[in-house]
């Protein structure tokens, strides 16, 4: 079974007839795109994030999208995205790098705040036990987050 971009670019799915063992079908999937969800109690799909954005920390599989979503909700973040700092004790803990809003500034006890955010919005074991304030976050010519670049940072490098 093949599959070709369509005429605008995008690619149909033709597996929907697939069995398993066809091209393409792999770990009982037809497409597997790295994608992760979860199906709410009135069977709503939500997105989660990727697989290898997935932070695992103290045995708690922490997806990024909603962390960050909850550091956003602070009126002094412009921009947050979260990544897994490794730790010798739970694996990783959650570090978030955040920009601030034109005219805030880091000021003392403005990481604790919004720590404090994300744990009463997502949780106690989700909450950013590092935050960095940074000037800009390293992003694609198409402006999507360049995580991998957040996780070297987070490790002691540079961004580049």
């Amino acid at each position: 079974m093949a599959v070709a971009p369509d005429s605008d670019g995008t690619y149909a799915l033709d597996y929907w007839r697939a069995t398993p063992g066809a091209p393409g079908f792999r770990r009982g999937a037809w497409i597997v795109t790295g994608d992760l969800g979860r199906r709410d109690t009135d069977n709503y799909l939500w997105f989660e994030g990727r697989n290898d954005d997935v932070i695992k920390s103290a045995g708690y599989r922490i997806g990024p999208f909603e962390v960050e979503s909850a550091i956003l909700t602070h009126p002094a973040v412009a921009e947050a995205a979260v990544v897994g700092k490794p730790d010798a004790l739970r694996g990783h803990i959650v570090k978030a790098f955040v920009v601030l809003r034109p005219g805030d500034t880091p000021r003392d006890g403005l990481a604790d705040e919004i720590a404090a955010t994300v744990r009463r919005l997502v949780g106690a074991h989700q909450y950013p036990r590092e935050i960095e304030f940074i000037a800009e976050l390293p992003k694609t010519t198409t402006g999507k987050i360049q995580r991998f670049k957040l996780r070297e940072l987070s490790r002691g490098g540079k961004i580049v």
